[in-house]
């Protein structure tokens, strides 16, 4: 148990009579790193030199996607990045903006709800905003051919295009060869070989497990592992849902990736850290592992990450809360 230790924490601390009582849950917007709220701020005011300040000083091999995503999740980029982007001509930084912008904007219009439920002119505007993106992000992969964040947005816009699993993994393929371990082409990949993009879930778990394991202990990449469980879980009609986490096997999958990632001695607490401990203690409350679950829940401390609590709940704090209180009854 790495993780406690190295934190000073005690499992079941909040348990038994006379323990204190657990923090109140609350939402985490970000990692917490401070440049995601500069820039955020930055980018609400429309302030383009101190969004650029903050971007070009993380560089792309320290894995900027975060601060970009913070910018391209803000609402009326699309609107100030345009002269922007006609003043700055030959800039690859201003088209990475627009195109990531137009990326999310995309999906505002789609809207998260299931094909069925979308109409015709929401997909008109989704599709001709991924276009967009994609021509943009084509650019700046040109004109930069070593960042990585150009190929990732192409990984998203992609899905949204249904441009198919060949091409789909020809893009995944360009992000992580520039960077390998790169959490967020890989949950794009997980995600576009779901059974739900057109994959199945045999090839889901295949890739979950070959990316953590294939990894160096202490990465991020063994959230896939949860993440793949919990799709297969969220796929399942209710009382089949429940079956599945039970199983053992589904349990020891669990808990060979948390030794393999957050359990790990070389497990540091950076990136989408808190997103991976929210992810296991999901994944562990619903496979009745209880100690496992609350060993995650300490460690998140009560900060709540949107994803993957949003799966079970319009309001992820109160389905993290209501799992909590579970997991040490």
């Amino acid at each position: 148990m790495a993780l406690l230790r190295d934190w000073g924490l005690t499992l079941g601390r909040w348990a038994g009579k006379g323990s204190q009582r657990p923090p109140a849950a609350r939402m985490q917007q970000d990692s917490g790193d401070p440049d995601a709220w500069r820039v955020r701020v930055a980018a609400e005011a429309a302030d383009w030199e101190a969004v650029r300040e903050v971007l070009e000083a993380r560089p792309e091999r320290e894995d900027r996607t975060e601060l970009l995503w913070a910018v391209a999740d803000t609402a009326g980029v699309e609107r100030w990045i345009a002269p922007v982007l006609e003043a700055e001509p030959e800039a690859a930084l201003p088209r990475l903006v627009a195109g990531l912008r137009h990326v999310s904007w995309g999906w505002e219009a789609r809207t998260g709800a299931r094909a069925k439920d979308v109409s015709r002119e929401q997909f008109e505007v989704f599709h001709a905003r991924l276009r967009q993106a994609e021509e943009w992000l084509y650019e700046v992969a040109e004109r930069e051919p070593g960042w990585t964040s150009p190929w990732y947005g192409l990984q998203i816009a992609g899905r949204g295009l249904q441009v198919g699993q060949v091409v789909a993994r020809r893009r995944f393929e360009a992000t992580v060869r520039r960077d390998p371990y790169h959490l967020g082409a890989h949950q794009q990949q997980l995600q576009q070989v779901c059974e739900k993009w057109s994959g199945s879930h045999e090839e889901m778990h295949a890739f979950a497990r070959a990316s953590a394991f294939g990894a160096p202990g202490g990465t991020l990449l063994g959230q896939l592992v949860a993440i793949a469980h919990i799709e297969q879980w969220l796929s399942l009609d209710p009382g089949e849902d429940a079956a599945y986490m039970r199983r053992p096997e589904v349990a020891g999958s669990l808990a060979e990736a948390a030794d393999h990632s957050y359990r790990h001695p070389d497990f540091v607490r950076r990136g989408a850290w808190l997103q991976l401990l929210n992810s296991f203690a999901m994944a562990f409350s619903l496979a009745g592992d209880h100690a496992s679950a609350r060993e995650c829940f300490e460690a998140t401390e009560g900060r709540v990450t949107e994803f993957p609590w949003h799966y079970m709940a319009t309001d992820p704090a109160a389905a993290y809360t209501q799992r909590r209180a579970a997991a040490w009854r």
